[in-house]
């Protein structure tokens, strides 16, 4: 059973690798940046498992695929990324919740997040912020 044994066995150690993934969703009113941004964590490891492009799309997407992070852009069309912050947080006080946004006006509450990024990201900051609050 040499061989066959050791696919199977390497498929497992694979599965439980893919488990550990941290999961996350990825919010912007801007498509490509959507698009862009999920390709680079993709690459980075970082599994992306809903994308959203408005405050009520990112609760939504929230709620039903329960990541380990969201990432929500604040200036957007319709439902803003405000909005999507306090839907979540009043049902889920604790989530985790990385705004990555151009503009952050006064009246953010940077308290109900857990942390926040300026355009233009660096993409190893992120992936290095997104496991650090995934695994705390």
């Amino acid at each position: 059973m040499g061989r066959g044994g050791g696919t199977v066995h390497n498929m497992e150690n694979f599965s439980r690798t893919e488990q550990k993934k941290i999961r996350v969703i990825v919010a912007d009113d801007d498509h490509d940046v959507v698009d862009t941004l999920s390709t680079l964590l993709e690459e980075k490891g970082i599994m992306v498992i809903g994308k959203a492009y408005d405050g009520e799309d990112a609760s939504q997407q929230y709620f039903l695929h329960k990541p380990d992070v969201l990432l929500l852009d604040l200036m957007m069309e319709n439902y803003d990324g405000h909005y999507a912050i306090e839907k979540i947080t009043q049902e889920e006080p604790d989530a985790k919740i990385i705004v990555i946004s151009a503009y952050l006006d006064r009246h953010f509450e940077a308290n109900r997040v857990s942390a926040i990024f300026s355009k233009p990201v660096d993409i190893d900051e992120l992936v290095d912020k997104i496991k650090k609050i995934a695994n705390s």
